[in-house]
């Protein structure tokens, strides 16, 4: 089923990520952490169709997303991020394969960390804290990190952000088997989320771990 939404409004998070809000449409139903396929309606971008996680939870009036732009694609992130309030796009869905199976480590790459949003808002939400669980999110930059602050001020959410440039406020580091293992044990509920190259080094740095393919939620970028 699709559904034609209008954008009330568009602001930066980082410098090639904005904040999307929407009208929820009646009838649209969703899990945390599930995803749309989500196209501009706009002349020629029709068909070119997207996925993309709401951040909202499913009894939130509206339907929001966080999406980062690639300009140099010249594709559709980047005509997400040129939209105004008042255009609209067509979302279908929805699809996923992450869920809430429950605490553990959240491992995210860029924008691999989306998914991920709803569904620590509803663990908050229902819990009042995030005691036992740990977000361990990589970017290229500091300034790449998506919703920093608001990760931050989650109650009881452990947070450890990494990046692959030197000079930052936060560690210069890959999640390799050695960096992993102070957040995780065999026994840990995983979830996994990012480009395909960097799940497969950390999926094989889990199982060096220890963690069964069975303790891993995950759903790539691809």
């Amino acid at each position: 089923m699709s559904h034609d939404l209008t954008l009330r409004s568009i602001e930066p998070v980082t410098h090639d990520t904005h904040h999307l809000v929407f009208d929820r449409p009646d009838g649209f139903e969703y899990k945390p952490g599930q995803g749309v396929e989500l196209s501009v309606l706009k002349a020629g971008w029709e068909d070119e169709g997207r996925p993309f996680t709401p951040v909202t939870l499913p009894h939130e009036e509206t339907l929001e997303f966080v999406i980062k732009s690639y300009p140099e694609h010249d594709g559709v992130t980047e005509q997400i991020g040129k939209l105004s309030p008042g255009d609209k796009v067509r979302i279908k869905g929805p699809f996923g394969a992450i869920s809430d199976e429950g605490p553990g480590v959240f491992i995210a790459g860029g924008a691999g960390v989306t998914p991920m949003i709803a569904i620590l808002r509803k663990r908050l939400d229902e819990n009042g804290t995030l005691d036992g669980s740990t977000l361990v999110f990589a970017n290229k930059t500091a300034d790449d990190i998506i919703w920093r602050d608001k990760f931050e001020a989650m109650d009881g959410l452990t947070t450890a952000f990494v990046v692959d440039s030197p000079g930052a406020d936060v560690p210069q580091q890959r999640l390799t088997r050695d960096y992993l293992r102070q957040f995780v044990e065999p026994e840990t509920r995983c979830y996994l989320c990012g480009p395909p190259p960097m799940m497969e080094a950390v999926r094989t740095a889990l199982h060096d771990i220890g963690v069964e393919s069975d303790q891993i939620v995950e759903e790539d970028l691809a």
